[in-house]
């Protein structure tokens, strides 16, 4: 358990008695091929015998390291780890965790090239009319006492949740501009000056537009920053004196403002990590479920392309209320459809997880691929009205809007 104090401590948990971390699909294909140099992979020909020495260590469950199993029969119920790394442990991971993917990795270098010599990464010139036209009605922030679960777009993937009467930051950016992207066409949707003490920063990976180095600044260096596998060092670089490293399916808590808990589980997505040359895939990817002491439940999904997951996190995890889902930066298809959902995709996703609500996001902030800018709200407005489900279970909210889970 974590307090929110100064001397608060930390106490994380995984999902099953003998401490494995759930299925992980693995692709032979990707998981062995060697990126190096042919110089380097052949300066020592006992080089990729230890490492996949190392790599089938770590599968079968090395001490201090979560255990990835082979793809089984339906999912278990949620169970609780007997024994959980320590919150704030530093901790040994593998160098790569390539063997996540679920997709060959985006095109690369040949890939970007194409996008720059076509002219298909950003909307065409006259599509770019609609900006002007993109939801944005910033407005105080909700009341919210122990009991009360709430959300707050700033816009992309940054949401200030309001849950069991702690204030947690998603994905946090509030810079103007980040690198390699053009500047936010829409204003961040709340002031920093009006948010209210932040108790935790979840982060779903290292991609600039979600991992934004001037954003975390600005916070108080005992903020509790939950991260994935491989991204701590980043943090404590820094100086973030409570950074914790989850694998997943594992989980954390913190303590509510009025007793009980609020757990926050990582969970897996369709997905990758990079934020140099040399560090693809050295860190985890995923997304987060929080669950508040009545047992409200709210999943943020990060940035994921479509697949099997989304059931997945639906089983082990069920009674979910509200789910935030991308629904942009998904054109060209053939190039993003493995790490984005499309606004149908991000629809079916929410059915797959069960959740009760789904509030939109990932969209009407940065321009980063070709759809025009509101094509993703007029999508997923269409989509969901072909679920039949009530329209007022889809929070389409603007940027700088608001929403209080109701009591049901």
């Amino acid at each position: 358990m974590v307090g929110s104090g100064p001397q608060g401590t930390a106490e994380s948990q995984g999902s099953s008695d003998d401490g494995t971390a759930g299925a992980l699909p693995h692709r032979n294909r990707y998981r062995h091929r060697d990126r190096r140099p042919y110089r380097l992979r052949n300066r020592n020909p006992n080089r990729r015998r230890h490492r996949d020495r190392d790599r089938s260590r770590h599968r079968r469950g090395a001490p201090g390291t979560a255990t990835a199993t082979a793809p089984g029969p339906a999912p278990a119920p949620y169970r609780t780890a007997a024994r959980a790394p320590p919150a704030g442990e530093t901790r040994t991971w593998p160098r790569s965790f390539a063997d996540r993917l679920t997709a060959p990795l985006p095109a690369g270098v040949a890939g970007l090239a194409r996008l720059a010599r076509e002219g298909v990464s950003r909307p065409p010139a006259e599509a770019l009319a609609e900006v002007s036209e993109l939801p944005v009605a910033p407005g105080p922030l909700p009341e919210a006492g122990p009991g009360t679960v709430a959300v707050t777009w700033a816009g992309h993937a940054s949401w200030v949740v309001r849950i069991g009467g702690l204030t947690v930051l998603t994905d946090p950016v509030w810079s103007r501009r980040i690198l390699g992207t053009p500047s936010r066409v829409t204003p961040v949707g709340v002031p920093w000056k009006d948010l209210p003490p932040v108790d935790a920063v979840v982060i779903s990976h290292n991609h600039y537009d979600h991992l934004d180095g001037p954003t975390l600044r600005r916070l108080p260096r005992d903020t509790h920053l939950f991260v994935p596998a491989g991204l701590g060092a980043w943090c404590r670089r820094r100086r973030f004196t409570r950074v914790t490293e989850l694998d997943w399916w594992e989980a954390v808590e913190l303590p509510a403002r009025d007793g009980g808990t609020v757990r926050f589980d990582f969970v897996p997505a369709h997905h990758w990590s990079k934020r140099t040359l040399t560090d693809t895939c050295r860190s985890l990817w995923g997304g987060w479920v929080l669950t508040g002491p009545a047992g409200r439940r709210v999943y943020f999904a990060g940035d994921t392309g479509y697949g099997h997951w989304f059931a997945e996190i639906g089983a082990r995890l069920p009674g979910i209320d509200l789910a935030l889902l991308p629904i942009g930066a998904y054109d060209p298809s053939d190039m993003l459809r493995d790490v984005h959902t499309d606004p149908e995709e991000a629809v079916q996703a929410c059915l797959d997880v069960g959740a009760r609500h789904m509030a939109p996001m990932h969209w009407a902030t940065f321009l980063l691929s070709a759809e025009p800018p509101l094509e993703p709200l007029t999508r997923v407005r269409a989509a969901w009205r072909r679920t039949g489900r009530p329209r007022g279970q889809l929070w389409d909210l603007p940027v700088g809007g608001s929403r209080v889970l109701p009591e049901e």
